[in-house]
C-alpha cells in the first residue's frame, strides 16, 4: 500500500517531511509535499504526524 499528498489538503508545514524515515518527502515548488515512490517503504509516519490528514493511502 503506498501513501499519497493530497494536495488540496496540504498545508506545506513539513511534519512529514521532518518525520519520514527514509527522507522520501519533500516540498515541491507548489509549496506542496511530494513522496518518491520509489523510496517510500509506506510506514505511515506522515499520516501519523500531518496535523490536516493530507498523506493518504493509495
Amino acid at each position: 500500500m503506498a501513501y499519497k499528498i493530497e494536495k488540496d489538503s496540504c498545508i506545506g508545514c513539513s511534519a512529514c517531511v521532518d518525520a519520514c524515515p527514509m527522507n522520501c518527502i519533500k516540498i515541491g515548488e507548489d509549496g506542496k509535499a511530494e513522496i518518491d515512490q520509489d523510496v517510500c517503504i509506506s510506514c505511515g509516519t506522515c499520516a501519523g504526524v500531518c496535523p490536516v490528514g493530507a498523506p493518504a493511502e493509495e
